[in-house]
């Protein structure tokens, strides 16, 4: 098992929070399941979604780390749909800095407003 440094993000967690964002930048705060992994299949040009269980263990470990919140729909929109109950999630204030720090890490020599080198 590959041992990572605490409060590194694996890079399907930094897929999560960049397609998260993606969804607020479009006018919708809060997502599904599904329509990440459908994020990050169109982002990555991926042929197939995200697999159920490593999407969902990721998700769930964001929100532990406090990167996340949740909660369930309100059922009767389920109803409406004619579909079961989805879990909404949102990136937290501390989601939207690890982010960051992840985009950061990814390219340190990418131009940042503010930093004068």
């Amino acid at each position: 098992m590959v041992r990572r440094k605490p409060g590194a993000l694996l890079p399907l967690e930094v897929a999560i929070l960049e397609a998260a964002t993606a969804c607020a930048r479009d006018g919708d705060p809060e997502f599904h399941g599904f329509a990440v992994a459908e994020r990050i299949q169109e982002r990555d040009g991926a042929r197939r979604l995200t697999a159920h269980g490593t999407l969902y263990k990721a998700l769930a470990r964001l929100e532990a780390g406090g990167l996340l919140e949740s909660h369930w729909e309100d059922p009767d929109v389920a109803v409406a749909e004619g579909r079961p109950r989805r879990r909404l999630y949102r990136v937290t204030p501390l989601g939207a800095h690890a982010r960051a720090e992840a985009r950061a890490v990814e390219s340190p020599n990418a131009f940042r407003p503010g930093l004068v080198t």
